[in-house]
């Protein structure tokens, strides 16, 4: 649906569920993503949900899977939307481990900016990343977030607490990045 130099982001099928359900019990692409203590997720409870949210008919929402050679490697999404102020979080997640640190990261989190800030009108886009996540960091400010601020050892993550960075990026800011 949405096309970047290196990924494609689409819906969510259950041909990607297997993966997803991989990914989502892998310890190493938990701790990346901030889920301390990792917890298991049985591929029928991952089924199930994604059951019964099909089951309500209408739009995905802005929740995307990210495709590169023709196979899912992660997924990304947009969500808590404040539709007054025009702000909603950004979170991604590169299940796939061979993907990590070539630059597909970047490459879905630059197509969802624009899908959100061309597309959906949003004004600002935030996110939170673990302190401890120094590829991410700078994935994420090679985008244009600007750090906002931290919360001191906020998170428990592999045994340690580590800060949480926040992170924001206004429309004004991502239009004049690229011009």
């Amino acid at each position: 649906m949405l096309r970047g130099q290196k990924i494609l982001l689409r819906a969510i099928t259950r041909d990607d569920l297997e993966r997803l359900w991989q990914f989502n019990n892998d310890v190493d692409v938990e701790l990346a993503g901030g889920g301390d203590p990792p917890m298991p997720q049985s591929l029928a409870r991952l089924q199930a949900e994604y059951e019964s949210d099909a089951a309500k008919g209408g739009r995905d929402g802005a929740r995307f899977a990210i495709e590169a050679d023709g196979i899912c490697i992660g997924q990304c999404a947009l969500f808590n939307f404040n539709e007054t102020a025009g702000t909603c979080e950004l979170g991604i997640t590169i299940g796939d481990k061979a993907y990590w640190g070539r630059g597909y990261g970047r490459d879905a989190i630059q197509v969802l900016l624009d899908y959100a800030f061309r597309l959906r009108n949003i004004r600002r886009v935030y996110l939170s990343v673990n302190g401890n996540n120094p590829r991410a960091i700078q994935a994420y400010k090679s985008c244009g977030f600007l750090e906002e601020g931290h919360l001191r050892a906020h998170v428990w993550n592999n045994g340690q607490y580590v800060d949480l960075v926040m992170m924001g990026l206004l429309r004004e800011e991502w239009l004049g990045a690229k011009e």
